[in-house]
């Protein structure tokens, strides 16, 4: 039976680790150099980790796949998200690992910031796949964190160290980017399908069973993360996956509401709404019309 382990604070991991904690809330190692974490287990996480894969390794997986272990791979742990940890036999880490304390950074600019960086809540198969130059660049500023941890802590230490982190965060967000443009191909079959998964659902009666859909549901589908989903959609058509669900129902609404025999409060039930005000207000919301004034206009 996998060990459920609960790791609140960075000493608790470092000490798994087999890491000496210098600062309390962050904490900054070469993997290689540490001991393998506990085989078979699973591990809550109460703080952000960044991990630098290199080579080939398996220690850490969560999601519904395994992640890819090219060398060069990012990946996200936040808080409140559950690992588990699979070690082939003499496995050993290899790698760069960056930790840090949701307490370190509040009250900073990052931490008003944090939620923006949505690859936090990719699923594993998702992880960012770094070029070697973009791979000096991350370890640079890993590097960067851990000289000044190994400075005395002063007025300045907590503003460095933040900063820091914030820029390395915002060029796993360039990082991302380019590789969403890299995977073209990938990205244009996944807006494919959504797209056919949009008609499979607004064709069935699923509106009227289970209501409107959520970016969530074709997420599943599309065995995607919801966060990793979105940004995806955004960045290829410029508008949210949500704002792709809108545009489908107010295109069936508009055929729809011409047709007289059928109230308005029937039509809002068809197309998945619960509340035909919902409807009414979406609907002018996207069009300068409500849904009477729309049918009047034939």
């Amino acid at each position: 039976m996998e060990q459920i382990i609960k790791v609140e604070k960075i000493a608790q991991y470092n000490k798994l680790k087999g890491v000496d904690t210098q600062h309390p809330l962050i904490s900054v190692f070469d993997n290689s150099k540490t001991k393998a974490l506990p085989n078979n287990s699973r591990m809550h996480f109460g703080f952000y980790a960044i991990f630098l894969k290199a080579g080939k390794c398996g220690e850490l997986k969560y999601g519904r796949n395994n992640y890819d272990y090219d060398d060069g791979t990012m990946v996200f742990v936040a808080p409140g998200q559950v690992i588990e940890v699979k070690n082939e036999e003499d496995y050993q880490p290899t790698g760069l690992a960056l930790l840090f304390h949701p307490d370190l950074i509040k009250g900073t600019t990052l931490g008003k910031q944090m939620s923006q960086y949505s690859f936090f809540s990719y699923d594993s198969h998702e992880a960012l796949h770094l070029s070697l130059k973009e791979q000096q660049i991350i370890r640079d500023l890993i590097n960067k964190l851990e000289y000044e941890l190994n400075q005395s802590i002063d007025k300045h230490s907590k503003s460095i160290i933040t900063n820091n982190i914030e820029l390395l965060l915002n060029y796993c967000v360039r990082f991302y980017d380019r590789q969403f443009i890299t995977r073209e191909n990938i990205n244009t079959d996944i807006l494919s399908k959504f797209e056919n998964l949009l008609n499979e659902y607004f064709q069935s009666e699923n509106t009227q069973n289970f209501g409107l859909p959520s970016v969530g549901y074709f997420a599943d589908l599309l065995n995607l993360s919801s966060n990793y989903f979105g940004d995806l959609i955004k960045k290829e058509t410029g508008k949210s996956a949500q704002d792709h669900i809108q545009l489908k129902l107010i295109n069936l609404a508009k055929e729809r509401i011409f047709d007289t025999e059928k109230s308005i409060s029937q039509i809002a039930f068809e197309l998945g709404f619960k509340y035909p005000q919902h409807f009414n207000r979406m609907f002018k919301k996207n069009t300068g019309y409500t849904p009477i004034e729309y049918r009047s206009l034939n």
